[in-house]
């Protein structure tokens, strides 16, 4: 076997293994089944709720992966290494781990003051969004950060010595020369918040119809042993985010950017 072949190979091999997971969901699905599930008031709440949880974190990351991404990428400063090197954090810590920090923060003085005088992160809504925002957030920053590193800088420089001032210049030349590495960025950023369970469970908890997002009413339906009811959550879960990343390419490819 060639070297392209087994090059080939590999990657049948990446197909036939997700594919294969995504596959055998069927073995548990039948019509009624698939039907009671998707009409069930939990499934709709959370279905709603990770799609509302995972669109606000996503946002949050975004608006502070810009900034942060553009400045990874252009300045050299004291602390950058850090910084650089904390992006991978999230990837290195599980994200229960990730929760229980999170945890822990609120239960000393400081997050008390925050629960009691701000807002209610612990067991509500507030602290799902927060826990998806701190597992993506580090994702968010290095895809943004790779999406500036392709832009030229030399263009940047053109257009400050044309008088642009910096400010105009990245909304001007970078951003949409960089649009899209960011619109990647905030798919892949939203897959990930929408698919987060170990933060998540930690801080908001499980309870029916006020925090249960997908994942986590995935982990309760086979708790339960219902299988069936199980692969039907999965199969939406899969659904939505495989959804999202195909349409996101096909517009980037009809747009040409």
């Amino acid at each position: 076997m060639d070297f392209r072949k087994k090059t080939i190979v590999a990657a049948l091999f990446v197909l036939l293994l997700y594919g294969g997971l995504i596959l055998s969901l069927g073995y548990f699905l039948s019509p009624k089944s698939l039907l009671e599930t998707l009409r069930s008031e939990r499934t709709l709440f959370s279905i709603r709720i990770s799609l509302e949880a995972a669109t606000l974190a996503t946002l949050l990351a975004m608006s502070l992966a810009i900034p942060a991404g553009y400045a990874l990428s252009r300045y050299r400063f004291r602390g950058r290494e850090l910084i650089d090197t904390l992006l991978e954090f999230p990837m290195i810590v599980s994200p229960a781990a990730l929760g229980a920090m999170l945890l822990i923060f609120f239960n000393n003085p400081a997050g008390e003051w925050i629960q009691e005088h701000l807002i209610t992160f612990v067991f509500a809504f507030a602290g799902i969004v927060l826990a998806q925002f701190v597992t993506i957030l580090g994702v968010s920053v290095r895809l943004v950060k790779s999406a500036f590193d392709e832009v030229p800088e030399e263009l940047e420089s053109t257009a400050r010595t044309l008088g642009a001032a910096p400010g105009y210049v990245l909304r001007s030349v970078t951003l949409p020369l960089a649009r899209r590495g960011l619109v990647a960025a905030t798919i892949l950023s939203w897959a990930k918040a929408l698919g987060e369970f170990g933060a998540t469970i930690t801080v908001a908890g499980t309870m029916a119809m006020r925090t249960e997002t997908l994942p986590i009413a995935i982990y309760l339906r086979l708790e339960n042993a219902d299988i069936r009811g199980t692969a039907v959550l999965i199969l939406i879960l899969v659904a939505i985010g495989l959804s999202a990343l195909f349409l996101t390419r096909r517009l980037l490819s009809r747009s040409g950017l």
